[in-house]
């Protein structure tokens, strides 16, 4: 049972600051929820640029061959596969693509794992989404940084344990401060300044980064590292 009573006003605030940080976006949504889709599609402001609103993974997929998407939003239930497979395949037909996956039963971790080792961009837990997270989520997510709830990275840990043991080639000490800044969203130039050192050098570390994560790029580098347990989980700006 849940009384969103009280939570009325801020959950019309949260949907306004939603649509604005979407609204120069080409957004691509499939859910596995026809309601909760058609919730999404009216709640977006009518300038927004939605380029499909799909319940199956296949038409999904479909839809990013035209590779006209910047933001892809999923549930890990859909109506035909599931949100995981969708992310891993459409991270390697779109590689810059931000992902955000709504989770709708953290118990179920197999889509939360596949998401995870794909790169997923953000992560956020269904029955949380009135308190604000879907737009944190979304803000993190824009800003080209990773976002996953604490909750659902302790189901998973609990699934999935002494996956923080992974064997990878060691990280330095400097290596995992400049992670950690770019898992809470900072620029080249932002970690430069806070470890006084040159955007150059900041570079080359995401380099040596990405090589020992197998990482494609600064986002999934984040995740594989949060993943990991390399870095601590970002705290919602």
């Amino acid at each position: 049972m849940a009384d969103y009573s009280p939570w009325i006003d801020d959950i019309r605030r949260y949907r306004n600051q939603g649509g604005t940080l979407l609204r120069h976006r080409r957004l691509l949504a499939c859910m596995g929820s026809r309601m909760a889709l058609t919730l999404l599609i009216g709640a977006l402001p009518s300038e927004q640029k939605l380029v499909g609103a799909v319940t199956t993974e296949r038409e999904a997929l479909a839809k990013l061959q035209n590779r006209d998407v910047d933001v892809l939003i999923c549930t890990d239930r859909l109506e035909e596969g599931h949100g995981g497979s969708l992310i891993q395949t459409a991270k390697q037909q779109l590689s810059g693509l931000h992902t955000l996956m709504v989770v709708t039963e953290p118990g179920r971790p197999l889509a939360i794992r596949t998401a995870l080792k794909a790169g997923c961009s953000g992560m956020c837990l269904e029955s949380n989404l009135g308190h604000g997270t879907f737009v944190r989520a979304l803000d993190v997510v824009s800003a080209g940084a990773a976002y996953i709830e604490q909750v659902l990275q302790d189901h998973y840990s609990k699934s999935y344990p002494g996956l923080g043991d992974a064997p990878i080639e060691q990280l330095s000490e400097r290596e995992r401060e400049v992670l950690q800044l770019v898992a809470a969203g900072h620029a080249n130039q932002e970690i430069a300044a806070r470890l006084f050192i040159s955007p150059e050098t900041v570079k080359s570390h995401l380099s040596h980064i990405r090589g020992k994560l197998q990482a494609r790029d600064r986002v999934h580098a984040a995740v594989r590292g949060i993943w990991l347990g390399l870095v601590d989980w970002p705290e919602p700006g």
